[in-house]
């Protein structure tokens, strides 16, 4: 299986690579952190391919995507996980420059992976979409409005691109759970420490997503 995934260089993205590549599977995966991706590169570069891209960037998404293409051909599965959360804080105290960052990366940046993946697809006639999605995504808290209204973005978004696709393709939106990630440790501080870690939640998470089909098309999931 061919699989893409953004957001690769660190927590629930990472995990997965472990898993995935262990499995046998083929990873192509982005990230914006040039050294990081140097490290994937270093690690799993030879069979996989890794690169530096800012999913906010349609530009860029296109290149990348291009290029993933040219190296291992139509993705099977397509994982957008590139987020960004927001420092707690209420609304009205929250910059427009970091409202309109947020949004371009988990809302846009999503969305420019999609304009691009989805003819592949749609020629191949067959692939998975999850749009990674977050409890913050069918419920709210204080002091994350920017990141709650991203993710229940993303869940209407996946709605109804689902009912667009073509017959063999589907999207989901997948809420991973609470995972102890840099992310969520940026929100809940220490208390981020109690949940998962990445790496134990791939244990379970990537076997799900692996088993995903044309069926699933348009659900609202939750990894196991």
């Amino acid at each position: 299986m061919v699989i893409w995934l953004t957001g690769c260089s660190s927590g629930l993205g990472r995990a997965l690579i472990e898993r995935f590549v262990a499995a046998g599977h083929t990873v192509v995966g982005c990230a914006r952190r040039v050294d990081r991706i140097a490290e994937l590169v270093e690690e799993f570069g030879k069979g996989h391919s890794f690169q530096v891209c800012d999913v906010s960037s349609d530009k860029e998404v296109k290149g990348f995507c291009a290029e993933a293409f040219r190296k291992a051909g139509p993705p099977d599965l397509v994982i957008n996980n590139a987020a960004v959360i927001n420092s707690p804080a209420p609304l009205w105290e929250i910059s427009a420059e970091d409202f309109d960052r947020l949004m371009a990366i988990n809302v846009s940046g999503t969305a420019n992976v999609i304009r691009h993946v989805v003819p592949l697809m749609a020629e191949a006639g067959k692939g998975i979409i999850v749009n990674l999605s977050s409890g913050w995504g069918r419920s709210t808290a204080p002091e994350v409005a920017p990141y709650c209204a991203s993710k229940w973005g993303i869940e209407g978004l996946t709605q109804a691109l689902a009912q667009d696709l073509p017959d063999g393709l589907a999207a989901v939106a997948l809420n991973p759970g609470v995972i102890d990630t840099e992310m969520l440790r940026s929100a809940f501080g220490e208390g981020a420490a109690g949940y998962r870690t990445p790496v134990e939640w791939a244990k379970n998470a990537a076997p799900f997503l692996l088993a995903l089909t044309s069926a699933d098309n348009g659900k609202a999931l939750t990894a196991p």
